[in-house]
């Protein structure tokens, strides 16, 4: 585990969450995904929620997906609120905030939001909750799962954010990446419906869009740090069971990596 209390305030933070990836999924492409999985293979984990709402209050609480396994050593958590009367690693950064956003804020962190699915568009009162945690967030149609180049899309407009930072000044990124959400069929051509399939081309497709991102994080002046992981998976009818919000092994089974951009 890093020591996050060199990390937090030293490096430029990056948190990816790909939405609805699946565990297995993320597996099959490990060697055709580059920029996602350079450094490393992806660590299978539970997570918090089972649809994309209720597992970003988790995340921006700091409650990360656990390790699936039952190794106490390996479910030291990143980042922890102080003062809960708990014991703490020493390697976990502590935060007074409520949530890790503001937190990061505090240490002088902008907190940039770009937003994918249906709960990052601030078209009405829910969906404004999650992109509310940050200073600064954004949203547009093509940001959304009904456009085939979104992730692009979304680090275009990254790309630009960062070239209006001063290369000195910190940031907070978290962009929820769209795109491996159903529907995820016409990465496939001919794909009448979604599957592990479609998703697998789907994941191939962000992690070629994300290249642009890691590259002008790497420009910065300081180093960034990057906790990459889907949110949830989804079911393409395993035992009879069709999309998330459900009790399901390949709905709660995500994959997850950290690494030094």
């Amino acid at each position: 585990m890093p020591d996050m209390n060199t990390i937090v305030g030293s490096h430029d933070l990056l948190m990816i969450t790909l939405d609805t990836l699946r565990y297995d999924v993320a597996k099959l492409e490990e060697e055709n995904c580059p920029n996602l999985c350079g450094s490393g293979p992806w660590e299978k984990r539970h997570t918090p929620g089972s649809f994309t709402y209720a597992a970003h209050h988790a995340f921006f609480g700091g409650f990360m997906p656990t390790p699936a396994n039952t190794d106490k050593a390996s479910h030291v958590r990143l980042f922890h609120s102080r003062n809960t009367g708990l014991k703490t690693h020493p390697h976990t950064w502590l935060f007074d905030t409520p949530d890790i956003v503001s937190g990061f804020a505090a240490e002088g962190y902008r907190t940039i939001c770009i937003g994918g699915v249906i709960f990052f568009t601030k078209k009405n009162p829910l969906a404004k909750v999650l992109p509310g945690y940050f200073q600064q967030s954004y949203w547009r149609m093509n940001f959304g799962v009904t456009n085939p180049k979104s992730t692009e899309h979304q680090v275009q407009h990254a790309l630009k954010l960062l070239e209006q930072t001063a290369p000195d000044e910190k940031i907070f990124m978290f962009l929820n990446v769209s795109a491996i959400h159903g529907p995820n069929r016409y990465f496939v051509e001919g794909a009448k419906e979604d599957s592990v399939e479609t998703q697998r081309a789907a994941l191939r497709y962000v992690d070629e869009a994300l290249g642009p991102l890691f590259e002008a994080m790497r420009k910065r002046s300081r180093p960034a740090y990057c906790l990459a992981f889907s949110d949830h998976g989804t079911a393409y009818g395993e035992d009879g069971y069709q999309g998330h919000r459900l009790a399901h092994d390949v709905v709660w089974t995500v994959p997850y990596r950290e690494f030094l951009v």
